[in-house]
């Protein structure tokens, strides 16, 4: 049972439904739809606050309705309805078809999202023939439940309780590609608006990163030239360092985030451009555009270089970023290692801060001046970690100091210990390096004491000059739950490696990715706000519940006909996936459903709370 609003000679009305099945004249059995109560005019009822109809179907189907007659509607005085049908041997209805019905939860975050009007609109406007919105979510959901290439993602249509695509071609998941590609800004537009709007979202904080996906092909792209030999249009798929280490062409993606860990926006790079390249191009493309107030953008040193953050400064935000120790002056050294001046807050942490002018150039190469407040601290827990992380390198250090006739040093080897060569000591010309039993003379050890004295020890610099040192140090620290994004990307959704071609598809299948991860983590917040699972301080974003769980969770949501047009839920009551259906208020009573029911249950989905 449900309730329903009607109108009455344009008068909205109130009343208590009940889906049945009956047998009709010619012996076939039909859904017809039974009232069970009349109710009332709905002016009768309605208490001025917004969505009225909707609080008061969520009131009924939790067992409090707002309208007191209905109570014993709700507390079982009714006689339970007594299920009957048959199944002949042979029928093919004795083997189950269980079909994926979490699709109702995802439609509504998209919808939310305004991707639904997004798509629609779009679509009339540019007389598509075929439907891109079908295919768009096809690609999302597949992508945050069972990642899988293009046309097997197509194929996962009839894998859904009510199939996303009807009629179709399945070469049409590429033309969405292009399309995705094609409307990448003002579908990060939608996407921001609409949270802002409906979620609330104020982002005071936007996190940056960077990482970079791998393409298991055999050579790089190569770069448009004209006829004098110009790039006319740079390859995107290069060679570049990867971060998981291997040696194949990848492409550079930015990823922006706020401070609840739900992604704000995406670029893509050839892969041969440097991190610090990359954010400047971004926030002119994405963040600049989209009306944000003010806000403190977070990164981490591989950005820190002056031209970026007098962007972000002419644009009336600020910055908190970390900046190398070692390649700071001598003088920034010695004041940092300077016991004067630092606050304890134990014997494992100690911090303290000063406010500098610093004469810098902005991206025209004119001479600025900024003031900002320089963060230093020593952890002994991030000092342990560091000289855990590098034991072997400085056991490896300490012994080659000992006794380097013992040593021939490996390509790896002589990669890390780059930072540490005597640059005299090499000749440039010809690249020869010294043999093994000179290496003393080549390795500064003055420059290994140092990098050993820095171990635990960080500096932040900041716009913010009036923030509390311990604040600063704080709102960085967030910026390590972004490698969870990376995380999360990599693996639950399957990012990588990449199998499309085009720099079009790349930037559409990262930006599926990005879609897909915004519906995980509304999902995630939703469980914290709701108080179905706490709060962990040490991985906010992801509390509760992994992507994993979660992922496992929603494959487990099915549901499957029986027979006379009555369905049940699969595993409605396991563990994981009870606590996403009570944090989004979604209640599944125990009892048979008929179709008109399961629609019914999409429609009470509140996303945001």
């Amino acid at each position: 049972m449900y309730v329903e609003s009607f109108k009455n000679n344009g008068i909205p009305y109130l009343r208590l439904v009940r889906n049945d099945r009956v047998t009709n004249k010619n012996g076939i059995k039909t859904a017809t739809k039974t009232v069970v109560l009349n109710i009332g005019p709905l002016s009768r009822f309605d208490d001025g606050l917004p969505d009225y109809v909707d609080r008061l179907k969520q009131s009924f189907k939790a067992g409090n309705p707002l309208i007191p007659s209905l109570l014993p509607y709700c507390s079982g005085e009714i006689t339970p309805e007594t299920y009957r049908f048959s199944i002949k041997e042979g029928s093919p209805d004795c083997f189950g078809h269980p079909k994926l019905f979490s699709h109702v939860l995802m439609e509504r975050i998209l919808e939310e999202l305004g991707l639904n009007t997004f798509f629609s609109s779009y679509k009339g406007f540019t007389k598509l023939q075929y439907d891109v919105y079908g295919f768009a979510k096809l690609l999302i959901f597949g992508r945050l439940l069972n990642p899988a290439s293009k046309h097997a993602t197509v194929r996962q249509n009839d894998n859904y309780y009510e199939p996303l695509l009807q009629d179709f071609n399945p070469d049409n998941v590429y033309d969405t590609l292009d399309f995705i590609a094609d409307n990448k800004d003002k579908i990060i537009r939608r996407i921001n608006t609409n949270l802002v709007k409906k979620a609330h979202r104020s982002p005071d904080i936007i996190y940056y990163d960077v990482t970079n996906f791998y393409f298991e092909i055999g050579e790089p792209d190569e770069d448009v030239l004209d006829d004098e030999g110009n790039i006319i249009e740079r390859g995107q798929r290069k060679m570049g360092v990867c971060k998981e280490e291997r040696k194949l062409p990848i492409v550079q993606m930015g990823l922006f985030m706020d401070d609840e860990g739900i992604p704000i926006a995406i670029e893509t790079f050839p892969g041969n451009t440097l991190d610090h390249l990359t954010l400047r191009p971004a926030l002119k493309k994405t963040i600049d555009g989209l009306d944000f107030s003010r806000f403190i953008m977070i990164a981490d040193r591989g950005i820190c270089n002056y031209q970026n953050l007098l962007h972000i400064l002419d644009a009336g935000n600020g910055y908190i970023v970390s900046k190398s120790l070692l390649k700071s002056t001598k003088k920034e050294q010695e004041w940092t290692y300077d016991d004067e001046g630092y606050t304890a807050i134990s014997n494992d942490f100690k911090y303290k801060s000063r406010i500098r002018k610093k004469k810098v150039k902005d991206e025209a190469g004119n001479p600025r001046t900024v003031e900002e407040k320089v963060v230093v601290y020593w952890s002994r827990k991030f000092q342990a970690r560091a000289e855990r992380e590098n034991r072997k390198f400085l056991d490896f250090l300490k012994k080659l100091e000992e006794h380097p006739e013992n040593f021939r040093i490996t390509a790896v080897q002589s990669k890390a210990l780059r930072k540490f060569f005597k640059k005299e000591c090499v000749n440039e010309e010809t690249g020869e390096i010294l043999d093994s039993s000179r290496i003393r003379a080549f390795v500064d050890f003055d420059k290994v004491a140092e990098y050993r004295k820095s171990l635990g020890y960080y500096q932040i610099v900041t716009s913010e000059l009036t923030m509390d040192a311990q604040e600063v140090i704080d709102k960085y620290h967030g910026l390590t739950q972004i490698e969870d994004q990376f995380r999360v990307m990599k693996g639950d959704l399957d990012t990588r490696p990449l199998y499309v071609r085009t720099p079009e598809h790349v930037t559409a299948h990262l930006l599926i990715c990005m879609i897909a991860l915004i519906m995980l983590r509304i999902i995630q917040k939703r469980m914290r706000d709701s108080g179905v699972v706490p709060k962990d301080p040490d991985a906010y974003w992801s509390s509760g519940l992994s992507a994993g769980r979660i992922q496992d969770a929603l494959n487990k949501w099915k549901v499957e006909e029986l027979s006379d047009g009555l369905y049940r839920f699969m595993d409605v009551d396991a563990p994981d996936l009870k606590l996403i259906l009570d944090a989004f208020g979604i209640r599944i009573p125990v009892r048979l459903y008929r179709r008109a029911e399961l629609k019914h249950i999409k429609t009470g989905i509140n996303v945001f709370m």
